[in-house]
């Protein structure tokens, strides 16, 4: 347990990112009902996720956490669930397989409703109105009445998050995850890409083996794994009464677990040391991330790791970088050097999103495809020429055929963007971007695992 923490501890630190409510009563209500309700998440899973992140802290797994940006109220269907879940088991299968690596998969689904924003306020054509900060503080349209932020929207955002959990349990535990069904997996506009051929010639292999396997006695009885896996759910811990609300004691372990997620992050924009989003991570028993952007120095990424890994237990603290294509090769080696120095446990994942941002000729906001590849290569060759594990992958993606991050094989550019540009937020990397993503990724941990089998 954490010394002199309780649930509310934050609310004596100075806070950045929350919003301010105008019924300061009705808040308090909302809280006092989402305390009462059942937990999304149970502590024993958030501890097999620990475990499962102590093996990729080893070097023996691999960490696929993608989903929205930002999930919406208005966008919600079982389909789009359904079709996200399905690119993050292309992606894994794809890892898996040509890797030859356990995959850890974590959605950024089921809790994603909150979004920090670089200025409290936006101006449209003279008018200023609040940030729209994600559906579970207030609405997306340009309106007063819409971006007041209103805390009855916290209990929409239980009860879709609940509804999503469902779901999801259903289809990676009822037979929709079952390898067998590699092939059922593939999308429909994914098919007709070069990917999808890429991907077909792959499963073609993959029900090969199965068949294989099947003739020499092991099955889905034997070997329950090939009809069920496992996906945990994460999103950032930026609105800190809902996640106060969530956190409940374990009878089991008696600490403290945040049950709203089974991982939960820090924001570039909330790491203050001495800030609330700190203060309440350290104290739950929970996974946790840690965005590191280019601004962060060694000494205090170090003195985070003190605060919120204090016993530095693998498994306890994922560090997700997010420099930009342009900048990791300066900014991560230092960090990663540090750390190994003073014999810091932690998963080094990479967040090829956020750093590549940009305003595209026709006014939307995307992320080059090329961008997001060229830090991800970064990534992987800079742990390699350091002698650590690249641990993971940190995306907004989505299984939805968008148009939102240009070039991919497609080769979607500027003016493709209005297609079908979706999001409620920031670009999303579409089914095929991703899969075409966990192609180039399996090759870079195949050949890590090879330069390590040679240097034993």
């Amino acid at each position: 347990m954490a010394r002199d923490w309780q649930p509310e501890s934050w609310r004596s630190r100075p806070a950045k990112q929350l919003p301010t409510y105008a019924d300061e009563g009705a808040l308090a209500e909302v809280e006092r009902r989402l305390a009462s309700f059942p937990p999304l998440v149970f502590a024993g899973e958030c501890r097999a996720l620990k475990e499962k992140l102590a093996e990729v802290c080893a070097g023996q797994g691999f960490l696929l956490q993608g989903g929205d940006c930002a999930e919406a109220f208005a966008d919600f269907s079982a389909d789009k669930i359904r079709d996200s879940l399905r690119v993050l088991l292309q992606m894994a299968v794809v890892l898996t397989f040509g890797a030859g690596m356990p995959v850890v998969k974590v959605g950024r689904m089921a809790g994603q409703f909150a979004k920090p924003r670089s200025a409290p306020t936006e101006v449209v054509d003279g008018v200023e109105l609040p940030a729209y900060r994600g559906d579970i503080v207030n609405g997306i349209d340009f309106e007063p009445a819409a971006r007041e932020p209103d805390p009855a929207r916290q209990i929409q955002a239980y009860s879709q998050a609940a509804a999503t959990l469902n779901l999801l349990r259903a289809f990676t535990q009822g037979g929709y995850a079952s390898l067998t069904r590699v092939h059922q997996w593939t999308l429909g506009f994914l098919d007709r890409s070069p990917q999808g051929e890429r991907y077909r010639d792959m499963a073609g292999r993959i029900t090969e083996a199965l068949d294989f396997m099947r003739a020499c006695g092991v099955t889905d009885l034997s070997t329950p794994e090939i009809t069920r896996t496992n996906l945990y759910t994460s999103h950032e811990a930026l609105l800190l009464g809902f996640e106060q609300a969530m956190t409940r004691v374990d009878s089991t372990s008696g600490r403290w677990y945040d049950t709203s997620a089974h991982l939960v992050w820090v924001g570039d924009r909330t790491r203050q040391l001495d800030g609330a989003h700190v203060e309440f991570c350290r104290g739950i028993a929970n996974p946790i991330g840690l965005k590191c952007g280019p601004s962060i120095g060694t000494d205090d990424l170090l003195r985070l790791c003190d605060v919120l890994s204090p016993d530095n237990e693998p498994g306890r603290l994922t560090l997700i970088s997010r420099m930009g294509w342009d900048k990791i090769e300066r900014h991560l080696p230092p960090l990663i050097r540090a750390l190994r120095r003073e014999g810091r446990n932690v998963v080094w994942a990479c967040d090829a999103m956020h750093g590549n941002t940009v305003k595209s000729a026709t006014g939307y906001k995307t992320r080059p495809f090329d961008r997001v590849l060229a830090e991800v290569r970064s990534f992987f060759a800079i742990h390699k020429a350091e002698g650590t594990h690249a641990g993971g992958i940190h995306l907004e993606m989505t299984g939805q055929d968008v148009t939102e991050c240009t070039g991919g094989a497609q080769a979607i550019t500027d003016a493709c963007l209005k297609d079908r540009y979706h999001t409620y937020c920031d670009p999303r990397l579409n089914a095929q971007q991703s899969v075409e993503l966990a192609f180039i990724m399996a090759e870079a941990l195949k050949e890590e695992r090879q330069a390590l089998r040679a240097a034993s």
